[in-house]
């Protein structure tokens, strides 16, 4: 994703040229190179995907293939921003199941052939078996096996069903499930230590970035608006 200046490259015959804001899609084992094509400098981030964990998520027997490697779609630009938001911290589960499916989804979405997995029927009732459980276990951490357990799909499938159901991923919902229970916890008086245990946040520092991310203020600030209310 190129995030500042013009990134030229060669690819497949062709030169290519990328804006801040652009993606690019390059295949396994094709050669490319890549600069900056003024003299103001480059400014970019890169994801690999294993081609075996995309064919996993979409149950194709082959990679989609991308012609043109340079693509202005904004959803695919925004789920790589989140792919590589927080590059310090060990993503957990089920946020990676939800970004490679919406990964897979953008990739085929521009692909020569459709994606075999668009077709499939949405599993309402798993979704929701899957929702009630993520609301009855929002305290702890719950792991892909889990979710694949309650809804009898595998762990793509779920979070791409999940997504087109709920609007969001598994992941997002347990953690605004967190969040809506911290803020309960927070409004019955407990301490914000307490409150990030309690509501299965790895420690304080965890639960004040999300907390802020989310709602735009840390936790205190929160506390303190709430009761001048």
């Amino acid at each position: 994703m190129t995030l500042a200046g013009v990134q030229t490259f060669h690819y497949r015959g062709s030169t290519r040229a990328s804006l801040p804001g652009k993606v690019i899609v390059l295949h396994p084992d094709e050669l490319h190179d890549g600069s900056a094509g003024t003299d103001d400098g480059l400014r970019y981030r890169m994801l690999y995907l294993p081609p075996e964990r995309l064919i996993e998520a979409t149950g194709s027997a082959s990679l989609p293939f991308v012609r043109d490697p340079v693509l202005a779609d904004d959803e695919f630009r925004q789920c790589l921003a989140e792919a590589l938001d927080d590059l310090e911290a060990e993503p957990q589960d089920l946020l990676m199941d939800d970004l490679i499916a919406r990964l897979s989804s953008s990739i085929w979405r521009h692909a020569d052939v459709r994606d075999p997995a668009s077709s499939s029927s949405l599993a309402r009732e798993a979704v929701l078996r899957c929702r009630d459980y993520l609301q009855d276990n929002c305290s702890r951490l719950v792991s892909s096996q889990e979710l694949e357990a309650v809804s009898g799909l595998d762990r793509y499938t779920t979070a791409r069903q999940f997504r087109r159901l709920l609007g969001t991923s598994p992941h997002r919902y347990l953690l605004m499930r967190r969040l809506d229970r911290s803020k309960a916890l927070m409004a019955a008086g407990s301490s914000l230590a307490d409150v990030a245990a309690d509501a299965g946040f790895a420690d304080q520092a965890h639960f004040t970035r999300h907390f802020k991310k989310t709602f735009g203020m840390p936790p205190g600030r929160w506390m303190a608006l709430t009761k001048a209310v």
